[in-house]
């Protein structure tokens, strides 16, 4: 069968490539979305002295999980003055990418709850305003940098939010791996097995592809091999640079596929039970293994170059591997009875994500 891949965002990575970004603005003025700790951190300055007077202003306020009862005066206040505003600049994990993708696309109002209400009808649209987006991640795991997508959280009503549209893809990425040698080990953990999620789900999933494939293979063989070994040693560049590009490929792979059953899952865990992103969509990647074995001989050849032709002896290798990084993998572990599970799981395999896994229609 034909194949198509489609991926818009220029990229730029490896070390020093930060130095890049004027060049990528080309004059253009621009408010930088960052984390609080960029300051303390030395970021912002280092930010300022690169962009001059092309800077605008840093919203630092990003918080996890960037929660649609947060975002409301930080979105209502860019709109209110952007104007003078040419593009965003993003950096830091994925809250920070996601919180600017979701200032970046304009309401007629300018209000941010005329844009929950559009996302709320799962449907696409036609921005009134779009301001255009450069990811530079500060995390080796979302690859939200090379994907349309961003999720925003509603706790108080256990709800959450989607935000996909052609206008949300990042015009460019600068993935440079120096920007990482402060993550710590958790983070450095949680991040990096993000990153494995995305590179398996994309294999699980309906819309793989040969291209697809490539890119998840290639990061799921480095992440197994170098997240261990950056664990023990944070301040290697060198594995530094090999998880971002590992992440970076992942992202490139589930930006064409999307994700599946594992993440479908990780939402309720997240809303209900408040794991890290991280923990929440990898803890079942064995789980999730074990149901996507002998659904498809096309995907069970690709998941054999990664496991070995014994399910059982593959679906061992992949438990190891996250226990060994402090992963608990039962449901149980986070205080979740069987039954929960179970009702979790089939509750899952309906969402949006759910339907993406090869099992999903014969499980």
């Amino acid at each position: 069968m034909p194949h198509a891949f489609h991926n818009p965002v220029a990229i730029h990575c490896g070390r020093g490539s930060l130095a890049r970004l004027p060049a990528v603005l080309a004059g253009r003025r621009v408010v930088v979305v960052t984390f609080p700790e960029a300051r303390e951190l030395g970021l912002v300055a280092r930010l300022r002295a690169l962009l001059k007077d092309a800077l605008l202003g840093v919203i630092d306020d990003v918080r996890p999980n960037p929660d649609v009862s947060h975002l409301a005066a930080l979105y209502n206040r860019f709109w209110r003055s952007a104007d003078g505003c040419d593009a965003i600049v993003a950096v830091g994990g994925g809250s920070a990418i996601d919180t600017a993708k979701a200032l970046m696309v304009g309401t007629a109002s300018g209000r941010f709850d005329e844009l929950v209400g559009l996302l709320a009808t799962g449907k696409p649209f036609v921005p009134a305003g779009v301001k255009p987006l450069i990811a530079v991640p500060t995390t080796a795991g979302t690859g939200s940098e090379v994907t349309p997508w961003a999720t925003l959280w509603d706790a108080a009503n256990q709800k959450k939010y989607s935000l996909h549209l052609d206008a949300t893809w990042p015009e460019a990425a600068i993935v440079d791996p120096e920007l990482m040698l402060s993550v710590p080990a958790g983070t450095t953990v949680s991040t990096g097995l993000d990153a494995l999620s995305h590179a398996l789900e994309s294999v699980w999933n309906v819309n793989a592809n040969p291209i697809s494939d490539t890119f998840a293979i290639s990061a799921v063989q480095d992440i197994f091999e170098c997240l261990p070994a950056l664990r023990a040693d944070l301040g290697s560049i060198d594995l530094r640079e090999r998880m971002a590009l590992a992440a970076l490929k992942a992202g490139l792979a589930f930006s064409n596929t999307k994700t599946a059953l594992a993440h479908s899952i990780s939402y309720e865990m997240t809303l209900r039970h408040g794991l890290p992103h991280g923990i929440a969509c990898s803890f079942t990647l064995p789980l999730v293994l074990e149901k996507a074995w002998a659904r498809s001989p096309d995907r069970d050849r690709t998941l054999q170059r990664l496991f070995g032709t014994d399910l059982a002896a593959g679906a061992a290798r992949l438990r190891a591997f996250l226990q060994g990084l402090g992963v608990k993998t039962e449901f149980a572990d986070y205080g979740v009875a069987d039954g929960e599970a179970a009702a979790m799981i089939a509750r899952a395999m309906e969402g949006a994500r759910g339907k993406n896994f090869i099992g999903a229609v014969s499980a």
